[in-house]
This record gives C-alpha cells, structure tokens and sequence, in this order.
C-alpha cells in the first residue's frame, strides 16, 4: 500500500487553521510519494447548537496565542463575531463543513488538504459562517462542482452519514485534539506525526522518521 497522512482536523479548531501552511506545503512536497486523507473531527456537536457567546471567552485569549506561535493572522470579519458576541449569529456546529468536505472529497479525492485549508480560511479569515449553505459557493465556483448537486448532496442523509462515519473513526484513532496527523504504513502500522500544532520543519522530521522505521 502507498503510505497515506491521515490529517484529523475541524474547520472551527483555530490551531487547525494556524497548521493549515504546513500541513499545504507537507501535502505539496510529498503528495508524489504519499497519499493524503482529512478526516473531520466533529469538534463542536452540542445536542442543541449554542451562540459564539458561550466560547468566545476562552477564544479572545487563544486565538492570540495561535498567531504567536504560528504567524497565521485572523481576519476582521471573523474577529468581529469573536469581539462582539451578543451581536452575533453564529452558532458554531462542525457537521455542515464536514459534510461538504465529504462531498468534495467525491469530485476531488485527491485535494482533501486545499480544501480543507479553504474551509478554514473562508470562516477564520474571511468571516463566512460554515452553518450558512452560501458559505460555500464561491468554492463551487472555484472548483467547477455543480452547484445544484453540491447543495442536494448537502442536505441528504446519506452524506450527513458520511460525516458521522468520519467522527467516528477519529474516535477509534483515539484523537483527543486537533490537528492530529498519523502515517499509515501498513494494514496495522501507523505512526503519530504530530499531536496539535507543530512547524514544517518538525513535521518533516516526524514523516522521515517514520518511513525510515517502516523500513526497517
């Protein structure tokens, strides 16, 4: 079998969102030689989505601490909704984005990676709201995908399906936090390459480590 990155990651997790450049530029160097999965981590699933408001206390302070250590920046627009909760309508609930990415996945099975750095930009840096179905449309445009398919396949149980099955399997990854990236070599064998945040350089180290044992 060829070597496959599984990434786990969420479209809301800000760390996910300062990772996204390095895990692009994993996926760009090596994406001859290994194979990439995403998988959706189902972060935020409350029985009854809540406002923003009841996250944006411990947000205010993380999302600081991502661009120190990751030199990413977050945009005006999603920072407005962060700063002035009472205001907002957001209710933040990871399904949605992981169902697109899963229909995405049918067209394009091969740039999971990019598009789910597009995810995370259009919510962190542009401000777009992932439970809103317009968020989605100008990368249907980007991507040639069918708009009437796309939003068809959005709302259809079998691909709501899909995302719970990737929720799942993060679960039995025992997958704790986010971002999270394996190397399988093997039916039984994987490695862990990171376990949140890490540098490319680190990354790059992990992944040649790994390879050198499978090797062995």
């Amino acid at each position: 079998m060829t070597p496959t990155v599984y990434y786990c990651y969420d479209a809301y997790c800000g760390w996910c969102y300062g990772f996204s450049p390095v895990i692009r530029r994993i996926f760009e160097e090596y994406r001859q030689s290994l194979a990439f999965e995403v998988l959706s981590g189902g972060m935020i699933l409350p029985e009854k989505p809540q406002p923003i408001g009841v996250m944006t206390g411990y947000i205010q302070k993380a999302y600081k601490t991502v661009e120190e250590r990751t030199g990413i920046r977050f945009g005006d627009d999603w920072l407005w909704h962060i700063i002035h909760p009472e205001e907002s309508d957001w209710f933040p609930y990871s399904e949605k984005p992981a169902i697109a990415l899963c229909i995405f996945k049918e067209y394009y099975p091969d740039l999971a990676v990019p598009f789910a750095g597009e995810l995370q930009y259009a919510l962190h840096w542009e401000g777009r709201d992932l439970c809103d179905d317009e968020a989605y449309r100008h990368l249907l445009e980007k991507y040639n995908i069918p708009e009437k398919e796309f939003y068809g396949k959005l709302h259809h149980p079998a691909y709501k399906e899909k995302a719970y099955d990737e929720f799942a399997l993060v679960r039995q990854l025992n997958v704790s936090g986010f971002p999270t990236v394996f190397l399988q070599v093997s039916d039984t064998k994987f490695y862990l390459l990171t376990r949140g945040y890490t540098d490319y350089a680190t990354m790059k180290n992990a992944i040649a480590q790994a390879l050198q044992k499978a090797a062995e």
